[in-house]
Order: structure tokens, then C-alpha cells, then sequence
């Protein structure tokens, strides 16, 4: 039976559609880092915060969804340690842990593993499941890395969170929108 053609099985993310190996899944490890990387490279400054807005959380949940689980937090761990080692893939073409936002990257970590844990449930495959699911990745995101950022940088909880997660809320939003539609959407064409 050939993989366009069968049904979903159960725990299957969109990954699992390649031919299984383990090539397979160091291209993919790697693959989602460097998009995620990429993506942090889409940054725009948000006048006040030390935080841009960048395209990298999604790209973090999206590995994760795409990918399931292990291969998701894997990617974002690869993209972690390569960037503290030096990689300047962090936003801005920034590197290292001495960031005040880095923080944000630690909770992409955790978000992707919890994304992809939704995926192998069937998450990604309507389109508000999918809401909700990039919407707990997000609040995991900010779980993180708002008390971080208010570590980091000496502020209170309601200084961070004003500077940390209330000026993203928005593209947030618009990346869910995004997502609810992208992922589901690929499903469909892979008649799943």
C-alpha cells in the first residue's frame, strides 16, 4: 500500500509520511533547526522591549507539530546548543545565552515537544484543534520565558509581562490563524 494512498494510523504526524530511517530523521532534526533559525531571522524590534517579534516561534511549533515529540524538541535543542556554541541563528543574527530573551528559546523547547505530543493525537488535523494547539504552545513559550526575561533583566512580573507577552499577543494570534489553516491543510493534500 503506498504511503498517499493509506489511511492515517494512529500517533502518525506529518513526518512519519517520509520512508522511515534514520537519515531520515537526522535530516529532519536538522532541517528544523535551521528553519528555525531562518526564521529568527524575520525579526522586527518592538519599540520598548528587549524582545522582537520574530518568525521563529512559529517555525519552533511548527517543527514540533510537524515532526511529533522527539524529533521536535530534538530540532529545537540542536538549534539551542548550536546557537549557544556560537551559530549566529538566534534573532538578529545573535548567539550565545546571555541574551535577556533567551529565555523564549528555552520555552520553545518545551513547546515543541508539547506540540508535537498533540500532533501524535491528531491535533494538527482540524482546524481549531489546531488553534488550540498553537495557542498551549505559545502559553508555554511565554511560560517560560516572560519570568526569564524578568529574571534577566531585573523586572517585575507586570513590567515583564508588559514588555514580554502583551505586545506579541496579537501576531500570536495571526500565527495561530496561520496555522490552523497550513497544517490541516497538508493533511488534506496527503488525503489523510
Amino acid at each position: 500500500m503506498s504511503t498517499a494512498t493509506a489511511t492515517a494510523r494512529p500517533g502518525e504526524v506529518l513526518a512519519d509520511l517520509l520512508p522511515a530511517s534514520r537519515v531520515r530523521d537526522a535530516a529532519l532534526v536538522l532541517g528544523g533547526a535551521a528553519l528555525t533559525g531562518l526564521a529568527a531571522q524575520l525579526s522586527v524590534p518592538v519599540p520598548g522591549s528587549p524582545v522582537p517579534v520574530t518568525g521563529q516561534t512559529f517555525a519552533a511549533l511548527l517543527v514540533g507539530t510537524a515532526l511529533g515529540a522527539r524529533r521536535g524538541f530534538l530540532s529545537l535543542a540542536l538549534y539551542a546548543l548550536a546557537g549557544v556554541a556560537g551559530v549566529p541563528w538566534f534573532a538578529n543574527g545573535t548567539s550565545g545565552s546571555g541574551a535577556v530573551s533567551f529565555g523564549y528559546i528555552l520555552g520553545m523547547l518545551l513547546a515543541s515537544a508539547v506540540v508535537g505530543a498533540l500532533a501524535r493525537r491528531g491535533a494538527d488535523r482540524g482546524v481549531w484543534r489546531m488553534a488550540g494547539t498553537m495557542i498551549l504552545g505559545e502559553a508555554v513559550i511565554y511560560a517560560v520565558g516572560v519570568p526569564y526575561l524578568a529574571y534577566a533583566a531585573g523586572l517585575s512580573a507586570s513590567r515583564a509581562i508588559a514588555l514580554g507577552l502583551t505586545p506579541f499577543l496579537i501576531g500570536d494570534a495571526l500565527k495561530a490563524a496561520l496555522a490552523m489553516g497550513l497544517l490541516p491543510a497538508a493533511w488534506k493534500l496527503v488525503k489523510r
